[in-house]
């Protein structure tokens, strides 16, 4: 454990960013997962709508360091592909 002021503050803010990342993280997955079971039913307007959704987010992540850019990229460019297969 920290033992100077300065220490004990970072390792606090180190564990609120890690708890906001991981809620972030979380909720880039569960987009991901809504916009493939879309996509599976083959109902394009609706894939399309979630895309959007996730693709803001991601997006956002990536922004605030979250996630990397080019991580980013290849999360949305999958998500692309797979919704544009539907046509």
């Amino acid at each position: 454990m920290a033992n100077h002021r300065s220490a004990e503050k970072r390792a606090r803010q180190n564990e609120k960013r890690r708890l906001r990342n991981k809620a972030v993280k979380t909720r880039i997955k569960h987009l991901t997962k809504d916009v493939r079971l879309a996509s599976g039913e083959a109902s394009k307007e609706e894939a399309l709508a979630k895309l959007h959704t996730a693709q803001s987010k991601i997006d956002n992540a990536a922004k605030k360091g979250v996630i990397h850019k080019k991580t980013a990229a290849r999360k949305i460019s999958r998500l692309s592909k797979l919704v544009n297969a539907l046509t």
